[in-house]
């Protein structure tokens, strides 16, 4: 009797009703994490000893040139490429994977921004399917998406053989243009219409993926997605405050940023390695 008594007194959630032709897609650096995701990653992995201190500033020097004009020519597109990928050739995909989840848990859980998820959670209890789409390692990717409760990830593919990186790329990075098109090969597969979709970015590099989807979405734009959203009455979230938002805007600042990380890295790593 007590039993039935505790049942029939449940709160039960409802759950949603699938909607299986309407998906959210989620850019990661600066969109749904504070900073970038292969930069926090690198730290984590440097602070292991598993590069070096220069390793690190110069990845973070590249990821900056990146950020900044990274769509506009071939030859920083391939700089990133190679910057991107030099930290794991020779380790076994196993180990970035129980990597990535260490690190997560420890550096990038606290930098998702609250509002965003909150944003994914909603197409997820409308019954929904939300994914990441980034130019990040798709294993590391996946581990983020898994830790959020998300559908899914797309990624840059690295190349393996015999579960090893190779140092090269198995197609091109998930940048641009790029995103929209992984974004319409998942829509054929899975189903999807486009036109019902949501897309949320912070950056004018990913306008092909807004362009694309019926209901697009600024995060904490940048300077020239903020123009480009006005102009087009698009929705605009900024989950920044005060000269946060502001200096973000702005790509030298981000460039700025990318590097004194790099180098506040790079001083406390020789610290530690000093000590030891």
């Amino acid at each position: 009797m007590a039993g039935e008594v505790a049942a029939a007194a449940a709160i039960t959630s409802p759950v949603a009703e699938p909607d299986p032709t309407a998906a959210a897609f989620f850019d990661v650096d600066n969109t749904m994490m504070r900073g970038a995701s292969i930069y926090h990653f690198a730290r984590g992995l440097a602070s292991r000893g598993l590069f070096t201190t220069k390793d690190l500033v110069r990845f973070a020097l590249g990821q900056a040139v990146f950020r900044v004009r990274g769509n506009e020519n071939p030859e920083h597109i391939a700089q990133a490429k190679e910057t991107a990928l030099a930290f794991v050739v020779g380790l076994k995909v196993d180990d970035i994977v129980r990597l990535g989840e260490e690190i997560y848990d420890e550096v990038m859980a606290e930098r998702i921004w609250a509002g965003t998820r909150a944003l994914a959670q909603s197409h997820l209890d409308a019954g929904q399917r939300v994914w990441l789409v980034t130019a990040t390692p798709v294993e590391l990717s996946r581990v983020i998406a898994q830790r959020l409760g998300l559908t899914g990830a797309l990624g840059t593919v690295a190349e393996t053989e015999n579960g090893v990186y190779t140092g090269r790329l198995v197609g091109d990075l998930l940048h641009g243009p790029a995103k929209a098109e992984a974004v319409k090969a998942l829509a054929r597969r899975e189903g999807l219409d486009l036109s019902r979709c949501t897309a949320y970015s912070d950056s004018a590099n990913d306008l092909p993926l807004l362009q694309l989807v019926g209901h697009p979405c600024a995060i904490n734009p940048d300077s020239e997605l903020m123009e480009y959203s006005r102009e087009h009455d698009w929705t605009v979230k900024d989950f920044r405050t005060g000269r946060k938002a502001t200096m973000a805007g702005l790509p030298i600042a981000a460039a700025a940023g990318a590097v004194a990380g790099g180098i506040a890295a790079a001083i406390a790593l020789r610290k530690h390695y000093r000590s030891a």
